[in-house]
């Protein structure tokens, strides 16, 4: 349907490539719930004891996919028979989701040659209608089974987790642009980005803030790992008393694994001071484990730290906002005051600091996020409550990061660019003027020096003074030949005697070229340059070709002399 034809116009194409467009987001959605169902029907088929159907399992794969969107399930097959929330979505699932979407929106806007693409705004409806139609139907599906989804999570964040990918798969599309906001912000706003310094910085910003998460995603799973090597046989104990034959341990094993990603979350929060939340009662933090948690059987929970004060062992967690807030510090430095370069071309310390602290505020953001993605209910009353509290978090990852990361930036920007080259200053022998009434000095070394022109018949000769004076922007540039001498200060030996016009002065100023020399051959030579467009050329050409009139033919110089 999406071939052209060379019968068809592109008006006739159109709707097949929008009904492609309307697929492939149908189909992201259809493989994302494909893989879901597959790793449920093998665990269901794998156990030996099974006290349910494939209706079943099938409802469960449903309620799966729907929670890795960011869904809140409830679930209904309690030992009290309340209905409990499910609100902890196991992130390293969320994944595959967010990837089918963001590719297919990318895959609709890089068609294969031959083909057509929607508009940007075209290919997220489509995408974005498509992959909701299906969700949709698995939600009417999953309603009223043991694990349904709530209807207003739905669409906070169900709903916004999809757009959210589509939108970053149509920026990816369009090459990751970070210019000015799109059409229809306000025109004040436009205006402010131009004027700002941020949208020049926004790449700098945007990848320090990304590495200052990632370093805290990463030492928080540092932090995790520890503590499990730690607590090793509770962890053990876990693991073997949750199950007791090898495919109900593949599972407990494999829903481990999918929790990775929300404990290095927990931990990075955990070193960040806020700590976490084991129910309504129960708060742990590297300065104390308080209150009475409400711990289910679980591996992961088994490596909590022990109650009470906290040692400097769990001090030793802090170093993960450290190393989070140097790293936004470096990222920021490095552009700041590249390797190579003078001086003048680096930032200066104001922007600098601020273009490290809008790192932080994206840090903390991102952190925030990370931290409300991770946590969630597991129940009622006393699991209400379990996991980081995001915007406490938000705001811990920020302060650290703002902190330290702000005079590390600094610092290492000083640090860089110790040895550089620094600004031209003023020649030393420069003078204030005699008739200056400012009071300011004016540097002579950069006053527009006078052209030396050959004197011709009725002229003055030597030790009469120029009554032009032109500057030529490149003459300071070669003040002195080492091969010759000085063109605007020594005296240079004049031409030949001409015919008919007397002896030359045995010491006549000749013409200064473009190049700064004085030699006479360059009056050969300079008429064969290529002289820089503007508006002095044809006035200087017309001047010297005047001279060369009245002062005759010059003759050659004795080359084999």
């Amino acid at each position: 349907m999406t071939e052209h034809s060379p019968l068809l116009s592109a008006e006739r194409t159109r709707p097949a490539v929008l009904a492609s467009a309307l697929l492939r987001g149908v189909l992201a959605a259809g493989l994302g719930l494909g893989s879901v169902l597959v790793l449920v029907m093998v665990l269901w088929i794998s156990s030996p004891a099974s006290d349910s159907g494939p209706g079943e399992a099938l409802h469960t794969a449903a309620g799966l996919w729907l929670l890795a969107h960011g869904a809140e399930l409830i679930r209904t097959g309690t030992l009290t028979g309340t209905p409990a929330p499910i609100g902890v979505v196991p992130l390293l699932l969320g994944v595959l989701p967010v990837w089918l979407v963001h590719r297919a929106v990318r895959d609709v806007l890089e068609p294969d040659e031959g083909r057509g693409a929607p508009s940007p705004r075209g290919a997220f409806g489509l995408v974005t209608g498509g992959y909701l139609l299906v969700g949709a139907v698995v939600a009417l599906y999953a309603r009223g089974a043991s694990l349904s989804a709530e209807p207003l999570s739905l669409l906070f964040p169900s709903a916004f987790v999809v757009a959210g990918a589509a939108a970053a798969g149509v920026w990816t599309a369009s090459g990751r642009p970070l210019g000015p906001p799109p059409f229809w912000a306000p025109v004040r706003l436009h205006e402010a980005m131009a004027r700002s310094r941020f949208a020049r910085r926004a790449e700098v910003v945007g990848r320090s803030a990304a590495a200052g998460v990632t370093v805290l995603l990463g030492g928080g799973a540092l932090v995790v790992a520890a503590a499990l090597v730690w607590h090793a046989n509770p962890v053990q104990e876990s693991f073997l008393r949750l199950s007791g034959d090898w495919a109900g341990r593949w599972a407990v094993l494999f829903l481990a694994l999918l929790l990775v990603p929300n404990a290095a979350v927990w931990g990075a929060a955990y070193g960040l001071g806020s700590g976490f939340a084991l129910g309504t009662a129960s708060t742990v933090t590297p300065g104390a484990f308080a209150g009475r948690p409400a711990l289910p059987d679980f591996p992961l929970l088994a490596a909590m730290p022990a109650e009470g004060a906290g040692s400097p062992l769990n001090w030793a967690a802090s170093a993960v906002p450290v190393a989070a807030a140097l790293t936004v510090a470096w990222f920021t430095a490095r552009r700041a005051a590249p390797a190579q370069g003078a001086r003048e071309g680096a930032w200066s310390r104001r922007e600098t600091a601020f273009t490290a602290a809008l790192g932080a505020v994206g840090c903390g953001i991102g952190t925030a996020l990370l931290a409300a993605a991770a946590g969630g209910p597991l129940g009622t009353r006393a699991l209400a409550e379990f996991g980081p509290v995001w915007w406490l978090t938000g705001a811990a990852a920020l302060a650290w990061t703002a902190a330290l990361g702000v005079p590390a930036a600094l610092l290492l920007r000083a640090w860089r660019l110790r040895g550089r080259i620094a600004p031209e200053q003023p020649t030393a022998g420069a003078t204030a003027g005699p008739d200056s009434t400012d009071g300011t000095k004016k540097d002579e070394a950069k006053e527009p020096e006078a052209a030396v022109v050959a004197p011709g018949p009725g002229e003055p000769g030597e030790g009469a003074t120029p009554t032009g004076r032109r500057w030529w922007p490149w003459r300071s540039r070669r003040k002195a030949e080492p091969d010759g001498p000085n063109a605007e200060t020594d005296p240079v030996p004049g031409p030949a005697p001409v015919p008919g016009h007397g002896p030359a002065p045995a010491h006549t100023p000749v013409p200064v070229s473009v190049f700064g020399r004085g030699d006479p051959a360059d009056e050969d030579i300079e008429l064969y340059d290529f002289l820089p467009a503007g508006p002095w050329r044809a006035s200087a050409v017309d001047e010297r070709a005047d001279r060369s009139a009245e002062a005759g033919p010059v003759r050659p110089p004795d080359v084999t002399s």
